[in-house]
């Protein structure tokens, strides 16, 4: 989908005329229900005259031009798409072009350089960043991949010279090119080598244009190749009971809808560590191998950062892209995925909209549980109703089912009862569940749940959290195992500053002499600190506090929680208090909502450890019941 389409020449005139900025902001509000910010608006003003300009002195005014494309399954847009015919083969040929008004750059490592415009934040290399934008648009796009040849990547900076552009070293390909204005002749030679000059192919880029407007968008054949080469040889994870009846029952629904054109969402219900994610990773890995159209997405940028990181690596940018949200499949076409795998699906929302969409639209938008029913024969949600901490967070078994059934779909739900997180212990979910009131008998203590049992598991309420840091830097001699303290959004959470040593993270949790700063908000630009997404697998993560959004979804061995005045004890009772939270989504709960969301958040962090966990709390009254639980 793009926001403009016309020929060069035309969008020229418009963009002489100062009307063509204006159109495509209007065309955003329409399209894509998103008001543009002044700086979007301000680029194309700036950007594209130039650019129309060069293209039609290549003598390319005839060509098809697709400006503010979106890409499949991505929220990502190139700026323009060329359509035309290739003067040597005379099949399609498409050039994508990223612009940039930078005048120059200097290298942060790797495929980051530093703008002056962004500050001290890194962006991915021009050339980079359009080479991803090729290889998104060959993998989802199957009529591309067959034919891959015919798409180029052009990076354009039409405002830097030569002189103030020291990037030179950069590994360019046919994907991602990089030209400068001092380079305006080298790109319009370029240009004519890639596109015809013939007018009389105008009919060719036309048809070009549509068949790619038109094309079905899903993996390629070429991409779960290359995911299959990829997980191949990854570790494989043995299903015990339950998991392998979950697995089973999506491998049975994906044949029947291959072979009886069927479509059956499957519903796998567990708790922390039951095993719902060694599920979907085992699904995926032997779908990929079967070469079935499959992706995975989730409704956590933490969560889905870091399986791209720990199931792919580094490796591969291109299956990275596999692993998506939930807002990915706005407009895609129905069931053009055998199956998609919806993790961490409690955290599903309302709809796929977001803050820039308006009123009119937001009433009329699509369910998203219904958008992650549309897109595959099979759709998978793996959930526990217990971790919905967000307002607007609806992902449950009876919403799922109504969408389901509604949709005319066949369901199947499997329930994983066993317990692999919290080191297997039968025991400690249940005192959780206990002492938080998420079921009906009351809190119990630690000692008298397990007299009798051997159970490893460890439990402790220390009396100040430098006890509790204390406590867990000492369960640790070797280094080899991971230790986390994760807290409730009881503190403000201060932006990053700079002092004489540097970039340094604000010490924001305070309780007495005790001061530590909250995870990295950003992309790990403060030295020391992980990206935010890896706060709990990266060793760097000790010595920061996690927050729900942080630590939900992953587990370390040891882990410390702090509750804050959010939540507290009295008598037999907790009390939700929502002028003690900092955290903004949630404070706008309803009256119903504030304490089930505040409850299901410690029930989350309380439940992150798989060795041990200690507690501690800022009011003395909860200190003291969390003292008599953990004994």
């Amino acid at each position: 989908m793009a926001l403009v389409r016309d020929d060069a020449r035309s969008l020229l005139g418009k963009a002489e005329a100062k009307e063509l900025h204006e159109l495509l902001a209007q065309q955003a509000r329409v399209r894509f229900d998103a008001a543009t910010g002044v700086g979007e608006v301000r680029s194309w003003e700036n950007s594209l005259p130039p650019f129309l300009a060069d293209v039609v002195d290549a003598g390319l005014g005839h060509v098809e031009v697709l400006l503010e494309h979106r890409l499949p399954y991505t929220p990502k847009r190139v700026d323009a798409l060329l359509c035309g015919v290739h003067p040597t083969t005379g099949r399609p040929s498409y050039v994508l072009v990223e612009l940039k008004q930078w005048t120059t750059a200097e290298s942060a490592g790797d495929d980051l350089v530093r703008v002056p415009q962004y500050g001290d934040k890194p962006v991915l290399h021009p050339a980079e960043q359009v080479r991803r934008y090729c290889r998104q648009l060959v993998d989802f796009t199957p009529m591309l991949a067959r034919e891959a040849d015919g798409v180029y990547g052009i990076a354009y900076l039409h405002n830097a010279g030569a002189d103030g552009w020291r990037l030179r070293r950069y590994t360019l390909d046919e994907y991602g090119r990089l030209y400068t204005r001092d380079e305006r002749q080298a790109l319009i030679d370029l240009l004519r080598s890639l596109l015809s000059t013939d007018e009389r192919t105008r009919p060719g880029a036309r048809r070009a244009a549509d068949e790619l407007l038109a094309a079905p968008t899903t993996p390629s054949k070429q991409l779960l190749q290359h995911a299959a080469a990829e997980v191949k040889n990854r570790e494989q994870f043995v299903l015990l009971d339950e998991q392998q009846v979950a697995y089973s029952t999506v491998k049975q629904a994906v044949e029947l809808a291959r072979d009886e054109n069927t479509k059956t969402v499957v519903i796998v219900l567990g708790g922390p560590g039951s095993g719902k994610s060694v599920v979907a990773l085992s699904l995926l890995g032997d779908l990929f191998r079967d070469r079935r159209r499959v992706m995975h997405a989730t409704g956590s940028s933490s969560f889905t950062s870091t399986l791209r990181k720990i199931v792919i690596g580094s490796r591969s940018t291109r299956v990275q892209q596999m692993f998506v949200y939930f807002n990915s499949f706005i407009g895609e076409q129905k069931n053009s995925l055998d199956m998609v795998i919806c993790d961490e699906a409690h955290r599903i929302r309302e709809t796929s909209v977001n803050r820039f969409t308006r009123a009119a639209t937001r009433a009329a938008a699509k369910p998203q549980v219904q958008e992650l029913i549309d897109i595959a024969r099979v759709p998978v949600f793996l959930l526990d109703e217990h971790q919905v901490v967000r307002p607007g967070e609806m992902g449950t078994e009876a919403e799922i089912t109504a969408a389901a059934t509604a949709a005319g779909c066949g369901v199947r739900v499997v329930r994983l009862e066993g317990q692999y997180r919290c080191g297997g212990s039968e025991f400690y979910e249940e005192w959780v569940l206990r002492l938080l009131g998420l079921v009906e008998l009351p809190p119990i203590a630690w000692s008298a749940l397990t007299e009798g049992a051997q159970d490893s598991y460890r439990v402790a309420a220390l009396p100040t959290p430098r006890a509790l840091e204390s406590w867990l830097l000492a369960q640790n001699p070797g280094g080899d195992d991971t230790a986390r303290i994760a807290a409730g959004y009881c503190w403000p959470w201060s932006d990053p500053v700079r002092d004489e040593n540097g970039k340094r993270l604000v010490d924001d949790v305070v309780i007495g002499d005790w001061r530590r700063p909250w995870n990295a908000k950003d992309k790990g630009s403060v030295p020391g600190a992980p990206a935010s997404h890896f706060w709990a697998s990266d060793p760097r993560g000790f010595g920061q506090v996690g927050c729900i959004y942080t630590a939900q979804g992953f587990e370390y061995d040891w882990s410390g929680v702090i509750i804050g005045d959010d939540f507290v004890r009295r008598g037999d009772r907790w009390v939700a208090r929502r002028d003690r939270s900092h955290d903004g989504q949630v404070r706008r709960a309803t009256e119903e909502e504030f304490p089930a969301l505040v409850r299901n958040t410690y029930k989350v962090l309380l439940t992150r450890g798989m060795k041990a966990t200690a507690v501690y709390s800022t009011d003395p009254e909860t200190q003291e019941f969390l003292e008599r639980m953990a004994r």
